[in-house]
């Protein structure tokens, strides 16, 4: 009976043993921990969906009250930042699905260098960024903390009363106020955006440490694989916050 049973944990531990060094212990197999694994993440996307799908809706609804400040607070909105900023994005995701393939077919090296190269797209996204929210606080475009209605009730001259505004009209001093609400959304919507993109960045930095390291061609490419999409995710956001903030109505 002894013996039986040293026998049997013996089988048994050196069935433990023959699992896979990234394989958790409460999984039975791989397989049943990715397919978690996946579930998941799937499951944390679906939140994130409903969370930017509330500020979508309060956009469209407040579009649909203000229609006419919103339009004009558009027009402030710099389209060739906005187009540069889709670029960047969706090149970034190009690499990043590379390096989902890189990491099934385990090439280290490109793993990494795909990695990397999606982080410089990422940063080059927060820099266009950066120089947009700058322009906003010279203009005096930040709701509650900086913001004035002048240029919009008199368009003629900008900010410094130096430069015209193509385009732009005059607005009544009610309608002008209103435009406040288009750029508190837009600050709201962008800065939910950008931390993502900066959560994002700093998980890159963790995993193409882990890659270098050979962690993620070895058979383990569940972490790049949620990653990626995590990434394609943020991406597809801006691809509706572009057209929604920089270009519906814009001339109407």
């Amino acid at each position: 009976m002894d013996s039986q049973a040293i026998a049997t944990g013996a089988a048994n531990a050196a069935e433990h043993h023959a699992h896979p060094s990234y394989q958790r212990h409460h999984f039975e197999t791989e397989g049943q921990q990715r397919e978690a694994a996946s579930l998941g993440m799937w499951v944390f996307l679906l939140t994130e969906i409903m969370f930017f799908g509330g500020m979508f809706f309060a956009y469209l609804l407040y579009r649909n009250w203000y229609n006419p400040a919103f339009v004009e607070a558009s027009r402030q909105l710099s389209i060739p930042m906005g187009t540069a900023n889709t670029a960047i994005l969706i090149t970034s995701g190009f690499f990043m699905a590379l390096g989902v393939w890189a990491a099934e077919v385990r090439k280290r090296n490109l793993l990494v260098l795909f990695l990397i190269l999606t982080n410089i797209f990422g940063c080059a996204f927060l820099g266009v960024k950066y120089f947009e929210y700058k322009e906003k606080w010279e203009h005096k475009h930040i709701p509650g903390i900086r913001y004035s209605i002048e240029e919009f009730m008199h368009p003629l001259k900008n900010a410094n009363g130096t430069t015209e505004l193509e385009g732009a009209k005059a607005l009544p001093q009610d309608i002008a106020q209103q435009t406040e609400m288009f750029f508190f959304l837009y600050f709201a919507m962008t800065g939910m955006h950008a931390l993502h993109m900066i959560i994002g960045i700093g998980l890159l930095v963790f995993y193409t440490y882990g890659a270098a390291k050979g962690k993620y061609t070895n058979g383990y490419v569940m972490p790049i694989e949620n990653f990626g999409l995590y990434w394609h995710f943020v991406d597809i956001v801006w691809i509706f916050l572009f057209p929604l903030l920089y270009l519906i109505n814009r001339h109407g």
